[in-house]
């Protein structure tokens, strides 16, 4: 994430992603069967704009900004900044599928990103930004496969999806002054162009699993 005042004023002119969706995704056709609390970990780019959105997705109970992919030492701000610990900036979401199913998680993930750009999103580069799905199990395995085909088939982006679909073997909560970033300043820079416009498009395309109360990290 960029950081600097001088990089800051670059944001201003960096244009949306042509490839993020302006329209709903079609719902998953194949979706996983679960009953209990689950997690679903999604890697998308800067972690404050995913955790602000699934925040505000109803049977979402918790959302953690953190790191996955790499090992346990390096699951730091500072070392995974520098594109070689194989950690992505990712969340970990804990929901009720009573509520929300996780190919429905599937479709808000596709819909919030870029899934054709590999090792950025927006004005953020390296692979710490790549877009990723860690399955906690075969079944979140198969489904996110599935549904990466059926976007294909549908031809929902112009390009191909890049998206990777790996097993998790690790979350590794960010630091606190990460969690809740986007509810605690609403008006940094970089939240008003790059991530506010990501909550706005979730209430715009499924307002059906938009919640005014977000959950937050504190809260739990």
């Amino acid at each position: 994430m960029l950081k600097t005042f001088a990089l800051t004023l670059l944001l201003f002119l960096v244009p949306a992603s042509a490839q993020e969706t302006n329209r709903p995704l079609p719902a998953p056709l194949d979706d996983a069967q679960a009953t209990g609390s689950q997690q679903a970990v999604f890697a998308g780019g800067c972690f404050w704009g995913l955790q602000g959105v699934f925040q505000r997705v109803k049977g979402v109970r918790q959302v953690l900004a953190g790191y996955s992919g790499g090992a346990a030492g390096t699951a730091h701000y500072d070392m995974v900044g520098q594109s070689n610990t194989g950690h992505a900036e990712a969340v970990r979401i804990l929901y009720d599928p009573h509520q929300v199913s996780y190919g429905r998680l599937l479709q808000v993930f596709f819909s919030v990103m870029d899934p054709t750009t590999k090792n950025y999103q927006g004005p953020d580069e390296g692979s710490q930004y790549r877009s990723e799905v860690f399955a906690a199990d075969a079944e979140q395995h198969r489904v996110a496969q599935a549904y990466i085909a059926q976007l294909a088939r549908s031809q929902a982006f112009a390009r191909p999806i890049v998206t990777l679909v790996s097993e998790l073997h690790g979350f590794y909560p960010a630091e606190g002054y990460h969690q809740d970033y986007l509810l605690r300043h609403p008006y940094q820079p970089y939240i008003v162009i790059n991530d506010l416009p990501k909550v706005e498009k979730l209430q715009r395309l499924y307002p059906d699993l938009y919640q005014n109360r977000p959950v937050t990290v504190a809260a739990r």
